[in-house]
């Protein structure tokens, strides 16, 4: 298990010896303004379903995740957040080698080195802005039965078109693509680049209710799929995977309701704004480069002679925690990862970076 993902706010808090509310958590991907009006109240009233177990397939959970989407119930499987379900997948496809294309989320390794499966990385380039192009894939596709690839991308940014994974899978029949689409609720019109509700037999597809709502602490994620591969990854769920209090958030989240949807727009252009301003004033900085994001969080390149180690150390010690990106396979120490959040917090990190730059 990798353990430099971001969020680590308990840390930093105990050795600052300031409240864990003191520290601006630049480090996770999730949404500045959750959790949603109502859920937390709605929560709180329902709070007596923990004293028994929830449903043991969620299936209720699953059939309106099924009905938000408007596809059949046996084409969704539920999970403790899409971790779990990443997890199961080398078990459940017999994957012999994966391919993943990366710089990307280390768990897709990390699920198949603890299955005991071989995983081959594919690295998209600094120079060509981390765009995929999957017509280069050639000869280290072939000896591989699963290719993962996020979409939007984590750390990058990354937003590839629907229509071209749709091509792409269709091309290598024999072959499961598994996309992670965790991060495309922050993408205007998601449906346009979604393949949740029109894709290959031969593609499962990734969502979580972690990020775009700011609950993390439930563990709600979703796999969609051709029945078939939904059945096969049946057989590898756990028995009460998701729990009372996240079964009761999914209801009350897919419910048809405006202000959810409202929370939902107001978060895209939140981040909108915010990313065009933080954008601005770092790209005034020499040296360094900011690649373009289809998401709420942005990759950074730092300008010499920082490295990222330090320059997340300094920030850190000013309660400002942003993602290290020296961890993942293809980046190294001169890759930061900022994720937005309100205009005061953005600001603070902005002057924070500048000071650091400007020594």
């Amino acid at each position: 298990m990798i353990r430099g993902h971001g969020g680590n706010i308990s840390a930093l808090a105990v050795s600052l010896g300031c409240p864990f509310d003191a520290i601006i958590d630049m480090s996770s991907n999730v949404n500045p303004l959750g959790p949603p009006p109502g859920l937390l109240d709605h929560l709180g009233r329902r709070m007596d379903c923990i004293r028994t177990l929830p449903e043991v397939d969620a299936g209720a959970a699953v059939k309106r995740f099924a009905a938000h989407l408007a596809i059949p119930a046996n084409q969704v499987l539920a999970g403790s957040g899409t971790t779990q379900l990443i997890y199961a997948l080398p078990r459940a496809l017999e994957t012999r080698l994966a391919l993943i294309v990366g710089p990307t989320y280390a768990d897709y390794h990390d699920g198949c080195r603890q299955n005991q499966v071989d995983s081959a990385y594919w690295l998209t380039r600094e120079g060509e802005a981390f765009q995929p192009d999957f017509a280069a894939m050639g000869d280290l596709l072939a000896p591989c039965d699963t290719v993962y690839i996020c979409n939007p991308n984590n750390p990058t940014g990354v937003l590839v078109e629907g229509e071209v994974l749709r091509r792409l899978s269709r091309k290598f029949p024999g072959k499961t693509f598994v996309v992670d689409e965790s991060y495309l609720p922050f993408v205007a019109t998601p449906e346009r680049w979604s393949l949740m509700t029109e894709r290959p037999k031969n593609v499962l597809v990734l969502h979580s209710m972690s990020k775009i709502f700011r609950i993390p602490g439930l563990r709600i994620g979703f796999m969609v799929g051709d029945p078939a591969l939904i059945e096969r990854m049946q057989s590898f769920s756990l028995p009460w995977s998701v729990n009372s209090l996240a079964l009761e958030a999914i209801q009350y989240l897919l419910e048809p309701n405006e202000s959810i949807d409202g929370f939902v727009a107001d978060t895209r252009r939140l981040l909108n704004d915010e990313k065009e301003a933080m954008t601005r004033r770092l790209s005034a900085i020499p040296g360094i480069r900011l690649f373009p994001s289809a998401t709420g969080f942005f990759l950074v390149r730092l300008p010499d002679p920082h490295r990222s180690q330090e320059v997340c150390r300094r920030l850190a010690q000013q309660k400002i925690l942003v993602r290290d990106c020296a961890n993942f396979t293809g980046l190294s120490d001169r890759f930061i990862r900022i994720s937005l959040q309100t205009r005061a917090m953005n600001k603070k990190c902005t002057a924070a970076l500048e000071a650091v730059f400007a020594t």
